[in-house]
């Protein structure tokens, strides 16, 4: 099972972006552990199912997940009949590729979001996250605009509820880097992490998601972090293959460091 390969001695372990089988070979040849497989729309993903599944079979190799995009934030009738279908539809694949880590996006910015719509989230996660641990699967929201104390009341409330610490977003609307923040009040919730670099900004259009280095990212003193609350997991690189491949070392300096 891959939450086996995932378990074995708790080291750091690197994965990528994988959008397509052809990524996946590309990961291999890279030396990564893992690929994550990114879902768009479940309805179609048979398409591609079987050839995913042929490409696990070949070696010490592992999937995690990223779901669909969220649409509108706002819109809780829509986040309820389609993108609540869509997840639930996602977790009933997970298993046939032995994936054990769902990655989703669910706006939880108080600064930009009604009281209303965030309490609907919250109870949306709490079904979500029930759904998957009934299955075995780690549900991780990933972070995009929000700080430690916009998701404060979701984990309050939310026990099984893990967090994909995504170190891209956390410089964009900041002055320091949010996950400085997560990592020191939350580092048992953070089970995986997100890799790519930006110059910061204030905007969705400022996440570039650039090779690491060639952006502005502390990225040295944010591992210090990671190496003091003894953070042993895995990371995605969330860029193409050539572009991971261009910033591989540093980043293996970077997990050496750890």
């Amino acid at each position: 099972m891959a939450v086996l390969r995932w378990d074995i001695n708790r080291k750091i372990l690197l994965g990528g972006t994988a959008r397509s089988p052809d990524d996946v070979i590309s990961l291999k040849k890279l030396g990564l552990q893992f690929a994550e497989i990114t879902i768009p729309d479940p309805a179609d993903f048979h398409l591609l199912q079987d050839d995913y599944r042929a490409l696990l079979s070949e070696g010490d190799f592992f999937y995690f997940c990223h779901g669909p995009r969220e649409g509108n934030p706002n819109d809780v009738h829509t986040l309820e009949t389609v993108y609540f279908q869509k997840l639930m539809q996602v977790l009933a694949i997970m298993p046939d590729l032995e994936m054990r880590l769902l990655t989703f996006h669910l706006w939880m910015d108080s600064r930009f979001l009604p009281e209303e719509t965030i309490a609907y989230k919250i109870g949306f996660l709490e079904r979500l996250t029930k759904k998957a641990c009934a299955s075995g699967i780690t549900v991780c929201l990933e972070n995009l605009s929000e700080n430690v104390f916009h998701l404060e009341r979701v984990f309050a409330a939310v026990a099984g509820l893990n967090l994909t610490l995504d170190l891209g977003h956390g410089e964009i609307l900041t002055n320091e880097n949010t996950s400085f923040g997560f990592l020191e009040k939350y580092p048992d919730r953070i089970k995986h992490i997100h890799l790519h670099d930006n110059h910061g900004g204030v905007s969705r259009d400022d996440d570039l998601h650039l090779p690491m280095g060639e952006g502005k990212i502390d990225f040295h003193k944010i591992f210090q972090k990671l190496h003091a609350v003894h953070y042993k997991g895995t990371m995605t690189l969330e860029l193409r293959p050539a572009e991971i491949e261009s910033c591989l070392g540093y980043v293996k300096e970077l997990v050496d460091s750890i």
